[in-house]
């Protein structure tokens, strides 16, 4: 049983032996199998007369190009020697290329060398010669498209001048000549690039319109501020803010409104001074108009003494407020108690009044008279700020009286006189509007007309 387990062993590797010969062999480094690049082979024979079919060939493809013309081609045991002179440093590795590809080549020598010579880097003049010849073929073509360019134009500034046409069907002037603007800037760059295709410039239109949108965003950054303004005035123009002549509070800047330009809303102070606001800001600014509501209230406070009865006082002034012709009886005159102070009691009295008969301060400053006199002959009274002084105990403290007038043996002086009480004449003063301003404003705005457009349009409502 042992020999024969023996024989069976030796029967098994005999078999197995062919087919382990047979499986491939892992390289030792597989990174170096990967990187090894094929070397070209070379047949160890070369057939007679293969060194001249090679330099046959290469002469042929350099014969075909005229800047390969002066280059001489030697071939020894598939070796290649470029000899000779080439127009440019391009050509020399040109030369070597088609050499290489030619069946057969072991190696290129290329000793070719640039044509440095006057008379050869001359004939470029010659290329330009032939540019400017093919400029002269097209000459004909060009002023086809020129005048292409030129009608379109013309009709887009034809349709653009239509001015009375785009006044009817736009709000108002200034987007009138917004459109127009924009009519004319449209035809013109259509007729450029109907002239351009025409001449087969597609590649020069292409880097026109992109430059003109780098150029277009460039100068968006750059005049952001300006546009910013430009789209502001547009706006104002649609929306109608207020009127010529209005009396307004844009922020903190007081003024009547003399025009709405297309850059800046002019104002009058009611110092009569010019004041200009980019449209920019009065876009964003908060726009108090007194002229838009006829009826306007005033208000103005006094304080009554702590041991006067308030409510009183409030009565009596709203008495007062309402006997005054020029206070409104609907809404009626009123008073609120709105502080105790440290030594009065301060009352707010309001009225209303019609701006269009009545001028607001003068208004104000009569019902104050009006109101002070009526309390104090109440008997109210209107208290100044009362100050505690402590005097330091060690001191004597002096009496009132005029201590030298004392000493002499004179009478101290009498107090003063009471002020006078106002005559009746002084309480009809006249508390008709004050039209200084608003007769400037209308003067200015005459002759200014011509000089400068008016955006703000009468016949559009108010926002």
């Amino acid at each position: 049983m042992t020999a024969l387990r023996h024989w069976l062993a030796l029967f098994a590797l005999c078999i197995a032996a062919p087919a382990l010969a047979i499986l491939p062999q892992a390289p030792a480094d597989d990174s170096a199998a990967e990187t090894a690049s094929p070397r070209p082979q070379i047949d160890a024979a070369q057939d007679a007369g293969a060194d001249e079919r090679i330099a046959r060939r290469i002469r042929g493809f350099f014969g075909a190009l005229d800047a390969m013309a002066a280059v001489e081609v030697e071939v020894e045991e598939g070796v290649v020697t470029l000899t000779g002179t080439v127009p440019g440093e391009q050509d020399i590795a040109e030369a070597e290329e088609l050499a290489r590809n030619v069946a057969g080549v072991v190696t290129v020598q290329n000793q070719l060398e640039r044509d440095v010579s006057v008379g050869e880097n001359l004939e470029t003049f010659g290329g330009l010669q032939d540019r400017f010849a093919g400029f002269v073929r097209m000459l004909p073509l060009i002023g086809v498209a020129l005048l292409v360019a030129i009608a379109i134009g013309a009709f887009g500034y034809l349709l653009a001048g239509l001015g009375a046409f785009w006044r009817r069907v736009t709000p108002n002037p200034f987007l009138a000549e917004l459109v127009a603007s924009a009519i004319r800037f449209v035809f013109v760059v259509l007729g450029l690039v109907i002239a351009l295709d025409m001449l087969g410039a597609g590649a020069l239109l292409g880097a026109v319109l992109g430059g003109a949108g780098v150029i277009g965003i460039a100068l968006g950054f750059a005049m952001r501020d300006t546009i910013e303004n430009y789209v502001a005035s547009l706006m104002l123009s649609l929306r109608q803010p207020f009127r010529a002549n209005d009396h307004v509070v844009i922020d903190d800047l007081e003024g009547r409104v003399i025009r709405l330009t297309s850059r800046a809303t002019v104002l009058m102070t009611l110092d009569g001074n010019h004041l200009r606001i980019p449209n920019g800001q009065v876009f964003k600014a908060v726009i108090l108009n007194y002229t838009r509501n006829p009826q306007r209230r005033f208000d103005f406070e006094l304080g009554v003494d702590a041991d006067d009865d308030p409510n009183a006082a409030r009565r009596m002034g709203r008495e007062v407020l309402a006997g005054l012709d020029f206070v409104l009886a609907e809404p009626g005159p009123e008073a609120r108690v709105v502080e105790v102070g440290d030594s009065n009691i301060v009352v707010r009295f309001l009225g209303w009044i019609d701006q269009r008969e009545t001028d607001w301060h003068k208004a104000r400053s009569r019902a104050i008279a009006a109101v002070k006199g009526a309390l104090e002959e109440a008997g109210f009274a209107l208290p100044e700020p009362i100050y505690r002084l402590r005097f330091d105990p060690r001191t004597q403290p002096l009496p009132f009286e005029n201590i030298a007038e004392r000493k002499d043996g004179i009478e101290p002086s009498p107090p003063p006189p009471a002020p006078a009480k106002a005559d009746a004449a002084d309480e009809e003063e006249d508390v008709s509007p004050q039209n200084e301003i608003a007769d400037m404003v209308e003067k200015e705005r005459v002759a200014g007309s011509e000089q400068e457009k008016d955006l703000l349009d009468p016949g559009r409502p108010v926002e």
